[in-house]
C-alpha cells in the first residue's frame, strides 16, 4: 500500500509543470565541461597527458606516461542532459533515489558507506566506487562484470535492492514528463526518448568526471615544488619494488584495470565475497576484485569492496600484515603475486598516506543542479544549493 501511494504521488509530480522553471523553458548547455575542448560540436579531453606515450606496456607508469582511451566525443547537450538525469530521483522506482544517491559529489562520487543503501532501505552487496575518471575504465563494477558504462548502469537502475525501477516505468516517467521530451530533442535532434538515449546521456555525463589536476599531476608535469619532501618520499615508496603499489595502481590512471585477489578481510560476521568468481566461475578468481583507481581516494572512505577499512592508513597497513594474513580459515585463495610481505615501517606507511592525498583534485567538479526537470528535489546536492532553482545550466 505504501509503495502504491508513492507511485501515485510520483505520477502526479510527473505531470505537474515544474514550478522552478515556470518562468521559462529548460535549456541545455551548449558549452563543453571544464577540461574539454569543442570540436565540430562535440567535446574532447584536453590534457598534458595526451602528449605522452600510451599507457600500454609502460611498466609501473612513469611521470610522463599517457592515459588509457577516454569515452569522449559527446555533445555538450548530451552531457548536460545526463547531468540532470544523474541527480533526478525520477529515475528510481519510487522517486526517492538517483544515481547521485550512491555517487555523491561531496564524497568523491562515492557514498561514504561500506554497503550502499538502496530502495526501501535495503543494503547493496558492496560499496559504491568513485566515479572520478570512470570514463577511462574498460571494466565496471567491483567484479568487472560490465564492459561499458551503458551496460553498467542497467545494474543499479533495475536492481530490486538499488534503484528498483523497470525499463517500462523509466521510459514512461520520462516520456510523460513536461520537460524531458524537449530536453532529449535538444540533445539528440528529436524528442524520442529511448533506453539507448538515456544510457548515452548518463554515460556522457559520467565520462566528463575527469580528475587530472591534482598536486601529483602538477609534479608529474614539471612543477616539482608543489610536493613537500614527505610527499615525494611517499611517492618513492609507492613506486618502489618493495611496496609495489604502482604495479596495480599504475600512474597516471592509478589503476592497471586488472583483477587482483588480495585477501582483504570482510566486515565482522560477513562470509567471504567470492568476487569475480561469482561472474566467471573461475576458482582462481575467488575473492578477486577490479583494482580501483586511487584518484580522489582521500574523499571516498571507507575502503575495499566492503568498506572494511575506515582510513587510508588502515588500508595501507593491510598490505604489510603478511601475505594472506586475513584469509578466512579453510579458504585457499590464489593471491596476487604482488601481495607479499614488504615489512613497511610506520614511517613508510605515513609517507604512503601523505602521497595518496596528493591525488585529490575536484577542480572539474560539475555544476550541481539546483533543480531537476521532474520537479523532485535533486539528490546529493546540499540544501543551500537548491534555494534558487536554475533552468538546467
Amino acid at each position: 500500500m505504501g509503495r502504491a501511494v508513492m507511485r501515485l504521488i510520483l505520477s502526479i509530480l510527473i505531470l505537474m509543470p515544474m514550478l522552478a522553471s515556470a518562468a521559462g523553458q529548460w535549456n541545455l548547455s551548449d558549452v563543453c565541461p571544464a577540461g574539454f575542448r569543442p570540436e565540430q560540436g562535440r567535446c574532447y579531453l584536453q590534457s598534458l597527458y595526451g602528449d605522452y606515450a600510451s599507457l600500454q606496456d609502460s611498466g609501473v607508469g612513469g611521470l610522463k606516461t599517457g592515459l588509457p582511451p577516454l569515452r569522449e566525443g559527446f555533445t555538450p547537450q548530451q552531457i548536460d542532459l545526463g547531468r540532470l538525469m544523474f541527480f533526478d530521483p525520477l529515475l528510481s522506482g519510487d522517486g526517492t533515489l538517483a544515481c547521485s544517491s550512491c555517487h555523491q559529489p561531496s564524497k568523491g562520487f562515492a557514498d561514504g558507506r561500506g554497503y550502499s543503501v538502496g530502495i526501501n532501505g535495503q543494503l547493496a552487496h558492496r560499496s559504491a566506487p568513485s566515479l572520478w575518471n570512470v570514463g577511462f575504465l574498460k571494466r565496471l563494477f567491483w567484479d568487472a562484470r560490465a564492459s561499458s558504462l551503458e551496460e553498467q548502469m542497467e545494474g543499479p537502475l533495475y536492481s530490486p535492492i538499488e534503484m528498483g525501477n523497470s525499463r517500462e516505468q523509466l521510459l514512461r516517467s520520462l516520456q510523460e514528463n513536461a520537460h524531458y521530451p524537449n530536453l532529449f530533442k535538444q540533445a539528440f535532434g528529436d524528442p524520442d526518448i529511448s533506453l539507448d538515449r538515456i544510457y548515452t546521456a548518463i554515460t556522457a555525463f559520467e565520462a566528463s568526471l575527469v580528475s587530472l589536476n591534482s598536486r601529483y599531476d602538477l609534479y608529474a608535469n614539471g612543477v616539482h615544488e608543489v610536493l613537500n619532501q614527505d610527499e615525494i618520499e611517499g611517492m618513492n615508496v609507492f613506486r618502489s619494488f618493495v611496496a609495489r603499489c604502482a604495479e596495480c595502481h599504475t600512474p597516471p590512471a592509478f589503476t592497471n584495470q586488472q583483477i587482483a585477489v588480495i585477501g582483504a578481510p570482510e566486515p565482522e560476521g560477513r562470509p567471504l565475497d567470492s568476487g569475480v568468481q561469482g561472474v566467471s566461475g573461475d576458482a582462481s578468481q575467488r575473492g578477486g576484485f577490479k583494482v580501483p583507481t586511487l584518484r580522489n581516494i582521500e574523499l571516498s572512505a571507507p575502503y575495499m569492496h566492503s568498506g572494511r577499512f575506515e582510513t587510508l592508513r588502515e588500508a595501507a597497513a593491510f598490505y604489510t600484515g603478511g601475505r594472506g594474513h586475513a584469509v578466512p580459515p579453510g579458504e585457499k585463495l590464489s593471491l596476487h603475486w604482488h601481495v607479499w610481505e614488504p615489512n613497511l615501517t610506520d614511517r613508510e606507511l605515513d609517507l604512503l598516506v601523505a602521497f595518496m592525498k596528493t591525488l585529490t583534485d575536484e577542480s572539474f567538479m560539475p555544476a550541481l543542479p539546483k533543480a531537476v526537470p521532474s520537479g523532485l528535489n535533486p539528490v546529493g546536492v546540499p540544501a543551500s544549493t537548491t534555494n534558487n532553482p536554475d533552468s538546467g545550466h
